[in-house]
């Protein structure tokens, strides 16, 4: 069995480039540790909510846009919603708001208004994002054209030079005068990094113009709808998904990669399979691929990535209200929190590091859009803040767990200082952490961003494409653009793109992996009416004790509405019986309609066991 592409990792890079590599009439085969597609564009249920992991909004979608032409070949623009949030964000303060609109003009009549005196430097930064923006995308992509044209950058991409030469700190300590004008125009830093005086302004301003020039958009029904789309999408050209498997080699021969190794995630007895490929996509953060690769690659890339810097993480409290919080007085989408003591730019780096008490956070009320994440009587946020693994890496779990607790109460409490009564709406809490973020994604220390977003290690000085073997490609937060929704979308396109272009591929015949943890309901009965019990075809090895759980995740759902297609449930059949069986509640949620409608035949995978 062979494919022309194997892609580790299930994250929005992987699955775009896997989806163009389909298009393009490739076999592809992606391979995704977790029980579900799309790393941090996921969601999770808890009771009435459908909790967001990570998208508080996306920028790219501007007209002829390179993303919304991604978006348009892959047909994502009509299988997804996308809802435009009201404005940029807002600056919540005791004395005045501040609010940043979309729209070029618009923003700049905002900011001037409020800092006439820095009119002349407020001008120029939004001719630099959107130059920095629209040069960008101009650039040649062939190596070849981009060592020609090097003497002539300053002329032809003037916005582009200016912006790589500076930190985000520098630049604006050198036009703007008014350090809460610097603050304003920062407001959403925890989306970038934690440090002006480290993140680049080129990074910075790419994405900042691109949610001014058509606003920044939700996906509606979270980022799950579209990492879900992208999975059917590979599917449907041919291509494969393959989820709960955990790569663990990355195979090469005479200088080349020529397959992988992997195992079933959730399955410790498991055997390991071997799958053959003309080339390798690495979607998977790049300091987890040495340990995949044999000597001499392993220790190259280990030297190449030594000194690399990570980004920051982020601290998340999902929250579930049984109301519409604007009537607590929330006015913006996405609500600035500049924390106490940061009254100039080189107060944010410590403030990160600071008492939780006074540091910066970001509130997103998904309930200013149709989200489609709540009923309609009740509404989601999340409150946001930047986070650092060692802040937690070293505690027990008891200790980690009283510590989340404390930061919650902490940030609760001032949530509700600035909307008074709000506290008792929350009707569901969750903390999720860097060490939350490492665990489900396996991004070291947590970075979501992947290699921090610094002058030393943006643009062509991020890896991109077959640097360290022929045939194996990288596409991550961690790798060429960068992290972000955008970045990664795009960053996955150029990969596939190169490889269709570098054209190393050979004949492949149209056997596929057969997952045999697929299998067909073979019995269905009421226990009582609140309960049903499902009876399923035993997968292949699945071997289990009494009073473990499995993932029960239904193929084909009859009924989807505010919900999602699995649930952790406890294996109710014997270990020595040839079927496997579960008990579901009959509570009115769209998964246990699905269980009840569910016919003799229909499919599941089934995913464990685990305690």
């Amino acid at each position: 069995m062979k494919y022309n592409t194997v892609v580790i990792g299930g994250g929005l890079a992987g699955l775009t480039a896997a989806a163009t590599l389909s298009k393009f009439g490739k076999k592809v085969l992606l391979i995704e540790q977790h029980h579900k597609p799309g790393g941090c564009a996921t969601t999770f249920k808890r009771g009435d909510f459908i909790v967001e992991v990570g998208l508080h909004e996306m920028s790219g979608l501007t007209e002829n846009g390179s993303i919304t032409q991604i978006f348009k070949m892959l047909e994502v623009d009509k299988n997804v919603q996308f809802e435009q949030v009201p404005e940029f964000y807002g600056v919540v303060s005791d004395k005045e708001d501040f609010v940043m609109p979309h729209g070029y003009d618009a923003a700049t009549k905002a900011l001037i208004n409020k800092y006439p005196e820095d009119e002349k430097g407020i001008k120029r930064f939004i001719k630099l994002i959107a130059g920095v923006r629209k040069e960008a995308t101009k650039q040649p992509r062939s190596p070849l054209k981009q060592k020609l044209i090097y003497p002539l950058m300053p002329l032809l991409y003037p916005n582009l030079v200016e912006a790589t030469k500076h930190t985000v700190g520098s630049w604006l300590d050198k036009y703007i005068t008014n350090e809460n004008a610097k603050l304003d125009l920062v407001a959403h830093l925890a989306y970038w990094g934690d440090d002006p005086y480290t993140l680049s302004m080129f990074y910075f301003g790419t994405p900042f113009s691109g949610f001014i020039e058509n606003g920044g958009h939700f996906i509606k029904g979270g980022s799950q709808q579209l990492s879900s789309y992208l999975a059917s999408y590979i599917e449907k050209n041919g291509g494969s998904v393959l989820l709960g498997k955990r790569v663990e080699k990355i195979i090469t021969k005479n200088g080349k990669a020529t397959g992988v190794t992997f195992r079933d995630s959730f399955n410790e007895n498991s055997k390991p399979t071997t799958i053959l490929c003309d080339n390798v996509v690495a979607n998977c953060a790049i300091p987890t691929v040495p340990s995949m690769l044999d000597d001499p690659y392993s220790t190259q890339l280990q030297q190449k990535i030594s000194s690399k810097i990570n980004s920051c993480s982020l601290l998340c409290i999902y929250l579930g209200f049984n109301t519409d919080v604007k009537k607590f007085g929330v006015k913006y989408y996405s609500n600035v929190f500049q924390g106490d003591g940061v009254t100039t730019l080189k107060d944010i780096k410590n403030n990160h590091h600071g008492d939780w008490s006074k540091r910066r956070f970001i509130f997103v009320d998904y309930g200013k859009v149709d989200s489609q994440l709540a009923p309609p009587h009740k509404s989601e946020g999340v409150i946001c803040a930047v986070d650092y693994i060692e802040d937690w890496e070293n505690l027990n779990k008891e200790d980690y767990k009283v510590k989340k607790e404390e930061i919650a109460q902490v940030l609760l409490q001032r949530l509700e200082k600035q909307y008074p009564g709000i506290r008792n709406s929350i009707e569901y809490y969750e903390v999720s952490t860097s060490k939350t973020i490492k665990r489900y994604t396996s991004n070291p220390t947590g970075s979501v961003y992947g290699y921090a977003q610094t002058k030393d290690q943006i643009a062509r000085k991020r890896f991109r494409n077959n640097f360290l073997i022929p045939n194996l490609y990288f596409a991550s937060a961690w790798a060429f653009p960068g992290g972000g929704f955008e970045g990664s979308i795009q960053g996955g396109f150029l990969v596939a793109l190169q490889m269709n272009q570098d054209k190393i591929w050979s004949a492949c015949d149209e056997v596929k992996y057969v997952d045999d943890r697929v299998v067909e309901l073979i019995d269905h009965k009421r226990i009582d009416e609140k309960k049903i019990e499902l009876s399923f075809e035993k997968p292949t090895g699945f071997q289990h004790q009494k009073g473990q759980y499995a993932i029960l995740n239904l193929t084909n759902p009859k009924e989807t509405e505010l919900d999602l297609p699995y649930r952790w449930l406890p294996v109710v059949s014997e270990p020595q019986e040839d079927t496997i069986s579960f008990q579901v509640e009959l509570n009115n949620s769209s998964f246990s309609k699905s269980c009840e409608l569910s016919d003799i035949g229909d499919e599941a995978i089934i995913l464990g066991p685990m305690v």
